[in-house]
C-alpha cells in the first residue's frame, strides 16, 4: 500500500492511506543504516501488519519533490503565511523573514491576514499594496465569522500546504475550521503581551479532503536567517529584480550605499515599498554583522 506520513512521534510514523485510515508504522532499519529519516509529508510504500490495530511497517520512501529543513517536511506544494491584521498587530519584519525562508526553499507563498473583522481603517489596503506590489498573492479572512474561508478552501484544494506564522494569529483555529477532526488545541492571546501561547508543538498534516493536506507548524516569535549571505539577500526580495538593470554597478549592487541604484530610485518614486526596503536594510546589516565561527 502507499500513503503519506502525517505525523511522527516517539519512533512511530502515522501514515494516512489517502482515504479514511491512519496506520501507526515503524520505519525499517535500512533507512537508519542509510542515514535517511522519514519526515512528515513523505509519500511511502508500507505493509499492513495488523489491520484491526492499524499497525504497519514503512518499506520505502517514494521520491521527494522537495524537502524543507524547518519544519522538517517533504512534498510541500505551497505555503500559506498567516498573520493577524490586528490583535496582535502584524510584525512586518517577521513576515518578511517568513517570506525569505520560503523563497530560499523555493516554495510558492500566499499571505493570509486573519481577523479582518478587527482591521483598522485603511490597513487592508496598506498591507495589500505592500505585498501584492512585492509579487505575493494576499488573502483576507475572518475565521471567527467564517469570512473568506470558501475562497481559502479553493486555494488549498488538491495541494499540500504548509501553514506558517507566529503564535496567536489563528492558524490552529483555521485548521480546526477547515477540518474539525483536527481537534487542535487553540491558545488564548495574552492580553498583557498581545502574543499567543505556543500551542502547536510539532508539524502535523491534516487531510482536509481528498488529496488536500494542511500542515500546521509551531509558531515562531523570531526567526534567524542563518544560511543566507548578506550579498545574496537581495535575491529574496523579488520586487527588486525589475529595477536592477538601472543600477550603475549592475549585479554587484546590494542596494544599500551605492550611488545610482535603481532600487533606491524606485523606492523614492514609490515603486518599491518603504516597509519592505527598510526591513531589507535591517536584515542586510544583521547578516553582514553576524559573527563567523
Amino acid at each position: 500500500m502507499t500513503g503519506k506520513i502525517i505525523k511522527g512521534i516517539a519512533g512511530f510514523y502515522y501514515v494516512h492511506n489517502g482515504r479514511d485510515r491512519v496506520y501507526a508504522c515503524r520505519a525499517k532499519g535500512i533507512f537508519r543504516n542509510r542515514g535517511i529519516k522519514p519526515v512528515v509529508g513523505d509519500d511511502v510504500a508500507f505493509t499492513v501488519l495488523d489491520e484491526e490495530a492499524l499497525e504497519g511497517n514503512i518499506d520505502q520512501i517514494l521520491p521527494r519533490r522537495n524537502v524543507l529543513v524547518r519544519p522538517a517536511s517533504a512534498n510541500v506544494d505551497q505555503a500559506l503565511v498567516v498573520f493577524a491584521i490586528a490583535r496582535p498587530e502584524p510584525n512586518l519584519n517577521l513576515l518578511d523573514r517568513f517570506l525569505i525562508m520560503m523563497e530560499a526553499q523555493e516554495i510558492p507563498v500566499t499571505i493570509c491576514f486573519n481577523k479582518i473583522d478587527l482591521a483598522h481603517e485603511g490597513k487592508r489596503e496598506e498591507y495589500e499594496s505592500i505585498y501584492k506590489g512585492a509579487g505575493y498573492p494576499v488573502m483576507f479572512v475572518s475565521v471567527l465569522h467564517d469570512s473568506g474561508v470558501e475562497q481559502l478552501r479553493g486555494f488549498l484544494r488538491g495541494k499540500t500546504t504548509i501553514l506558517a506564522g507566529p503564535s496567536g494569529v489563528g492558524k490552529s483555529s483555521l485548521t480546526n475550521l477547515l477540518q474539525p477532526e483536527a481537534s487542535m488545541e487553540t491558545g488564548a492571546i495574552s492580553e498583557k503581551i498581545q502574543r499567543g501561547k505556543h500551542t502547536t508543538r510539532h508539524a502535523e498534516l491534516f487531510c482536509v479532503e481528498e488529496d488536500t493536506y494542511l500542515m500546521d507548524t509551531p509558531g515562531f516569535s523570531s526567526m534567524y536567517l542563518e544560511e543566507i549571505e548578506a550579498n545574496r539577500l537581495k535575491y529574496y526580495f523579488p520586487e527588486f529584480e525589475a529595477f536592477e538593470p538601472e543600477c550603475r554597478f549592475g549585479a554587484d549592487c546590494v542596494h544599500i550605499g551605492e550611488p545610482d541604484c535603481g532600487v533606491k530610485a524606485a523606492l523614492l518614486r514609490g515603486a518599491v515599498s518603504r516597509s519592505r526596503y527598510d526591513n531589507y536594510g535591517l536584515l542586510y546589516q544583521e547578516l553582514k554583522n553576524r559573527k563567523k565561527y
